[in-house]
Protein backbone atom coordinates (compact mmCIF):
# COMPACT_ATOMS: atom_id res chain seq x y z
CA UNK A 1 0.00 0.00 0.00
CA UNK A 2 1.41 3.37 -1.30
CA UNK A 3 2.26 5.75 1.30
CA UNK A 4 1.05 9.45 1.84
CA UNK A 5 4.40 10.80 0.68
CA UNK A 6 3.69 8.35 -2.55
CA UNK A 7 0.44 9.54 -2.98
CA UNK A 8 1.14 13.00 -2.68
CA UNK A 9 4.34 12.89 -4.98
CA UNK A 10 2.46 11.06 -7.76
CA UNK A 11 0.15 13.98 -7.12
CA UNK A 12 2.64 16.72 -7.60
CA UNK A 13 4.23 14.45 -10.51
CA UNK A 14 1.11 15.23 -11.90
CA UNK A 15 0.68 18.90 -11.54
CA UNK A 16 3.81 19.40 -13.66
CA UNK A 17 3.77 17.06 -16.73
CA UNK A 18 3.05 18.51 -19.45
CA UNK A 19 1.27 15.88 -21.08
CA UNK A 20 -1.56 15.98 -18.14
CA UNK A 21 -4.89 17.61 -18.93
CA UNK A 22 -6.14 20.98 -16.97
CA UNK A 23 -8.75 19.00 -15.46
CA UNK A 24 -6.67 16.12 -14.40
CA UNK A 25 -4.02 18.78 -12.80
CA UNK A 26 -7.05 20.58 -11.45
CA UNK A 27 -7.73 17.21 -9.45
CA UNK A 28 -4.69 16.61 -7.97
CA UNK A 29 -3.87 20.04 -7.43
CA UNK A 30 -7.63 19.97 -4.92
CA UNK A 31 -6.68 16.56 -3.44
CA UNK A 32 -3.20 17.86 -2.26
CA UNK A 33 -5.33 20.93 -0.73
CA UNK A 34 -7.84 19.05 1.22
CA UNK A 35 -6.08 15.72 1.99
CA UNK A 36 -2.52 16.26 2.34
CA UNK A 37 -2.09 19.52 3.23
CA UNK A 38 -0.89 20.93 -0.12
CA UNK A 39 1.38 18.47 -0.52
CA UNK A 40 3.36 18.70 2.53
CA UNK A 41 3.95 15.77 4.04
CA UNK A 42 6.27 13.40 6.57
CA UNK A 43 8.91 12.14 4.30
CA UNK A 44 10.65 8.47 4.88
CA UNK A 45 13.76 8.72 6.76
CA UNK A 46 17.00 7.46 5.09
CA UNK A 47 16.76 4.23 6.45
CA UNK A 48 13.60 3.56 7.75
CA UNK A 49 12.26 0.69 6.48
CA UNK A 50 15.19 0.14 3.75
CA UNK A 51 16.77 -3.03 3.70
CA UNK A 52 19.81 -2.10 4.95
CA UNK A 53 21.79 -4.58 2.16
CA UNK A 54 19.83 -3.11 -0.48
CA UNK A 55 21.38 0.61 0.17
CA UNK A 56 24.50 -0.69 0.66
CA UNK A 57 24.24 -2.65 -2.99
CA UNK A 58 22.82 0.70 -4.50
CA UNK A 59 25.69 2.67 -2.68
CA UNK A 60 28.26 0.03 -3.86
CA UNK A 61 26.72 0.05 -7.57
CA UNK A 62 27.03 4.14 -7.39
CA UNK A 63 30.85 4.10 -6.48
CA UNK A 64 31.23 2.15 -9.52
CA UNK A 65 29.08 3.68 -12.19
CA UNK A 66 31.13 5.98 -14.94
CA UNK A 67 28.49 7.74 -15.27
CA UNK A 68 28.40 8.87 -11.59
CA UNK A 69 30.38 12.31 -10.96
CA UNK A 70 33.47 11.66 -8.44
CA UNK A 71 31.40 13.96 -5.81
CA UNK A 72 28.66 11.53 -5.90
CA UNK A 73 30.99 8.11 -5.84
CA UNK A 74 32.67 9.93 -3.09
CA UNK A 75 29.54 10.11 -1.02
CA UNK A 76 28.54 7.23 -1.59
CA UNK A 77 31.86 5.44 -0.33
CA UNK A 78 31.31 8.11 3.12
CA UNK A 79 27.79 6.87 3.19
CA UNK A 80 28.61 3.26 2.84
CA UNK A 81 31.79 3.67 5.68
CA UNK A 82 29.26 5.22 8.07
CA UNK A 83 26.71 1.71 7.72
Amino acid sequence: MPTDAQIAGGHKANLNNPNTSKESKENSQKILDNEFNGGDVPKASDTKDKNPGNVAGGLKATMKNPNVSDEAKKSAEERLNNM
